[in-house]
């Protein structure tokens, strides 16, 4: 039996992951220190005899239960990702991409192990160049409210290029771009569990800036199904850096009127200041995702919304 160990496990898409690798038949640790993590993501697992939760740090020394794993697969999405978590924990989310990562790769080394780095599209910045390619270097501010996500998702990065040419291992990245779907925390800052409860509750949808900035909205599903293919490839993607995202792209304003559209709710738009650094556009260049891996995602904009929206209506009325 594979084992897969998944650090940020109980977290939006690392539960999503764990659910997906153990559908699979693998042997799945689930790493969390649980401050943006959530247990009840992962509590349908607990009696499934090839699941088991360890609760840790990451930036510290690892403790046996995972030294002694030996996975065949390692997975890092242990960081925030939200702005509101991100901001109130800058120096976690510094020491979660510096130490956190480094101490995942010693592990690897140790057992030569295929690891995955989740990265980001906030690599890019506020980009100059549209849609975003991997090879663009990026626009983006190392002094300023997002710099300890952005900078700590690019100091992954180059630590994950260092143990590839020092030590010859098979490590991957991967950038992801707004992905949305259950399992995201209500009122985290993001835009999705952002403004469906508001629209739920019928209160004001509130935009950031004039609306007129765009993103590009993956269900959770489609970016599961691509980081599977990109672990699972035996060969051929070791160094490579690869954007998962859909290139479908809205403006925020419009991504607004559709989830009022679905919730049949009577929201108006509350127009506030637009935070420092917030990019104006972002849009994946999938291309080399299609060619390494053959993957495109395919759920509708308002499927996914549908499914997440149907995720959050208990949770409001509770």
């Amino acid at each position: 039996m594979k084992k897969v160990l998944i650090a940020g496990g109980s977290g939006f898409i690392g539960s999503h992951l764990c659910a997906r690798f153990l559908n699979k038949n693998y042997s799945v640790m689930c790493v969390d220190n649980l401050s943006t993590g959530n247990i009840n993501n992962i509590k349908n697992f607990q009696n499934n005899s090839n699941f088991s939760f360890v609760q840790c740090d990451i930036t510290q020394n690892l403790p046996t239960q995972i030294t002694d794993y030996h996975p065949d697969y390692v997975l890092n999405f242990a960081s925030p990702a939200s702005p509101i978590d991100y901001q109130q924990i800058p120096i976690e989310t510094l020491k979660v991409g510096s130490f956190g990562t480094l101490n995942l790769l010693e592990l690897v080394k140790q057992n030569n192990s295929i690891f995955l780095q989740a990265s980001t599209s906030e690599v890019y910045g506020d980009p100059l160049i549209h849609p975003q390619v991997e090879t663009y270097f990026g626009n983006v501010n190392s002094f300023g409210p997002r710099s300890c996500y952005d900078e700590s998702k690019r100091f992954s990065e180059a630590l994950v290029y260092s143990y590839i040419h020092k030590f010859d291992l098979d490590l991957r990245v991967i950038r992801i771009f707004n992905t949305y779907g259950p399992n995201m925390r209500l009122n985290d800052g993001r835009v999705v569990p952002q403004f469906i409860p508001q629209a739920l509750l019928n209160q004001p949808i509130t935009i950031y800036g004039d609306g007129l900035q765009t993103r590009s909205f993956c269900y959770v599903s489609d970016l599961v199904d691509g980081i599977v293919k990109m672990i699972e490839k035996e060969s051929g993607l070791k160094g490579e850096v690869v954007n998962l995202g859909n290139p479908e792209e809205h403006t925020i304003l419009e991504f607004a009127k559709i989830i009022i559209e679905l919730t049949n709710s009577t929201s108006q738009i509350k127009f506030l200041a637009k935070p420092k650094d917030d990019p104006t556009k972002r849009k994946p260049d999938i291309s080399k995702a299609k060619r390494l891996l053959d993957w495109n995602p395919s759920t509708p904009l308002d499927v996914g919304l549908k499914k997440t929206i149907d995720y959050f209506s208990p949770l409001i009325r509770n």
